[in-house]
């Protein structure tokens, strides 16, 4: 999802209602260029119920030949509004505009110039029996139907696209899809807010992320057409202060939003996956696609990464022989769309990533299937591995031929492939106090930083509050493709727990840093994030129904993390950390079992002590899938 906010507060970069580039960049197109190219029309679309919705069309000029339409729908604006005003475009945007498309931008149904009440993530309706059974498949449906019948021009062939909460609206589309539409490309979608994406990640709720993002998004305005949301103030640079001072989660409502920002109680009233969370689930309804789907997300987004990887998985398990092509860079969300996707901080990937999956990627995407453009085949999954920074085409992802292998905790800090030999009970210990939680940066950021998804841990290794495993030296490159598994046995002295694994890449401790370098980071022994996510403990059985710890007990405590597909070159290590909390990134948890965090009360805030076992029958690891390396030709 996006803020209107700069990322060098924290907040993700403002993008157009194309879930693209609008502001001036290298070589963009501006707005005195976008008039010279294209004549703008603005509609209000009729939908099957009555209302109607605002409706951008940008026509080329040059009109010698029918041409497709891409579509993208929006909650954030298709501003500038007004048939003079024109937006600048860059990254996608100029290049989809360089080679001649019918371009629509579309806010959806009760946002800014639209009709109607907007729902977040309105729910997709199975039984539609009634011109009132209406959500956003059927928006999609009705403004394609209209622009077949009433924009000139067009070959007949419809397009889709957009980044974040468009890559939602997107996903909903081809849903029972529309004929005329024939490619779509979700990018960044939402799949589901409770389980992996934005807010909630495994049940853990990503406090900053959600503060931040609705302070702004769920302010009403007088005139959305044209007035700004306003950044919320913090006072303070310092968001672990600023959060820490907060206490618990219903001061946020008491002293900041006071009934006036729009989602946020309904985050306190719904605490558990319950219907509310499962009908906002979009995966069981990615079904009857008839178009080509192109899914796009990044390895180290830190917002939608579950929603990319889940949306191929469901459209390529519900729907056989459907044309499904997955995409994964080193990008941040949505990196992919604006820039060059040549670092993130401290770490390069020695390659303009983003500029060649505009230019190599998605254009040829869109001009095979709108265009009848054969000219490049692509592969179902086209991926980038991180570690030795290159693209790699697979005919399925995860790719054939990989092997689960299993990572044991070890004593002295130790990670091994075979079991440890210890009796049952051996584990460690560390302190747990909500009043000093682990910091998920060792900078100074108010917001969700999207640096955090690669950024060095060094910091957190040296806690006394974090456990830390590693394996000796590679002698060989190690590649993990797919998804991570953790499993640990565990025990606490209190009642309710957080559960954070990270996997981390150990460099050589003679690696030469960046160059430029302006932050002056040293990589020589950098502990670069690989993948982490958080485990709510009183979810490790259901995540509709919570349950306590019994102090003391050893219990299983079990996820999945995001995949990755990164290499630890010869010369590094493994790394797996352990702590229990990871904040502002993640709220607090009590550590008293509460039927509902949100109501906790400040003396239900208690330190505890934490044991993660690794002996006998209660072993800890973590699995992933292990891709061979190619030998050398000739070899």
């Amino acid at each position: 999802m996006h803020s209107k906010l700069a990322r060098s507060r924290g907040f993700l970069v403002t993008l157009s209602a194309l879930g693209l580039l609008t502001t001036a960049a290298s070589q963009a197109w501006d707005a005195k260029e976008v008039a010279t190219q294209y004549t703008k029309y603005e509609h209000m679309v009729p939908m099957r119920d009555g209302l109607r919705l605002h409706t951008t069309v940008f026509l080329p000029k040059d009109d010698s030949a029918p041409l497709p339409v891409l579509i993208t729908r929006t909650p954030y604006s298709a501003r500038p509004y007004g048939s003079s005003a024109f937006p600048g475009w860059g990254g996608s945007a100029e290049v989809l505009a360089k080679d001649r498309f019918i371009l629509v931008q579309q806010d959806v149904r009760g946002r800014n110039a639209s009709d109607g009440d907007f729902v977040h993530m309105r729910p997709f309706r199975t039984d539609k029996t009634q011109l009132t059974d209406i959500d956003e498949s059927t928006d999609a449906w009705d403004t394609i139907e209209w622009i077949i019948r009433n924009v000139p021009g067009h070959n007949g062939r419809v397009g889709m696209m957009g980044i974040s909460y468009p890559g939602f609206y997107t996903s909903m589309a081809v849903i029972r899809s529309h004929p005329a539409l024939k490619a779509a490309s979700p990018q960044a979608p939402i799949a589901d807010w409770f389980i992996g994406d934005d807010f909630h990640h495994n049940g853990a709720f990503f406090l900053p992320h959600a503060f931040n993002f609705l302070a702004m998004f769920g302010q009403s305005l007088d005139d959305p057409k044209h007035d700004d949301a306003r950044p919320f103030r913090h006072g303070t640079p310092d968001g672990y202060d600023f959060f820490l001072r907060l206490g618990p989660l219903s001061n946020a409502e008491t002293r900041y939003f006071k009934g006036q920002i729009a989602f946020w109680p309904e985050l306190a009233a719904h605490p558990n996956y319950d219907a509310f969370w499962r009908e906002r689930n979009i995966r069981p309804h990615l079904k009857d696609v008839g178009c080509a789907v192109m899914t796009v997300g990044g390895w180290f987004d830190a917002e939608d990464l579950f929603g990319a990887l889940e949306t191929y998985r469901s459209i390529e398990a519900q729907n056989p022989g459907v044309t499904n092509h997955l995409v994964m860079g080193p990008w941040v969300h949505g990196g992919w769309g604006f820039g060059e996707g040549d670092r993130i901080g401290a770490v390069t990937f020695r390659a303009a990533t983003a500029q060649f999956y505009r230019e190599k990627i998605e254009l040829p995407f869109f001009r095979r299937h709108l265009k009848d453009d054969p000219s490049v085949e692509l592969p179902e999954a086209y991926v980038f591995e991180t570690g030795t920074d290159q693209w790699r085409r697979f005919g399925t992802w995860p790719p054939s031929g990989v092997t689960r292998t299993t990572w044991f905790l070890q004593p002295e800090g130790r990670l091994a492939i075979s079991a440890p030999r210890e009796g049952d009970g051996t584990f460690d210990e560390f302190p747990s106090d909500p009043a000093k939680p682990v910091p998920f940066l060792a900078t100074t950021t108010v917001g969700m930083a999207v640096e955090y998804m690669v950024a060095d841990q060094r910091f957190a290794a040296s806690r006394p509050d974090v456990l830390v495993y590693s394996t000796p030296e590679l002698e060989e490159d190690l590649t993990l493709a797919g998804p991570v598994e953790v499993d640990l046995q565990v025990s606490t002295t209190g009642t309710d727990a957080d559960w954070v694994v990270k996997l981390i890449d150990v460099y050589d401790p003679r690696h030469p840093d960046a160059d430029p370098n302006p932050t002056n980071e040293r990589l020589g022994g950098y502990q670069q994030l690989v993948r982490g996510e958080p485990m709510r403990g009183r979810f490790r059985n259901s995540y509709e129904h919570p349950e306590p710890f019994e102090p003391g007990k050893v219990t299983r405590v079990r996820w999945v993390m995001p995949d990755v597909f990164h290499t630890f070159r010869r010369g590094h290590r493994l790394m797996v950390q352990v702590q229990s909390s990871w904040f502002p990134l993640v709220d607090r948890n009590p550590q008293t079992f509460v039927e509902n965090i949100w109501n906790a009360r400040p003396e239900d805030f208690r330190k505890a002590q934490h044991r993660v076992y690794r002996g006998g029958g209660s072993v800890s690891s973590i699995s992933a899938q292990v891709l061979p390396q190619r030998k050398a030709s000739g070899s």
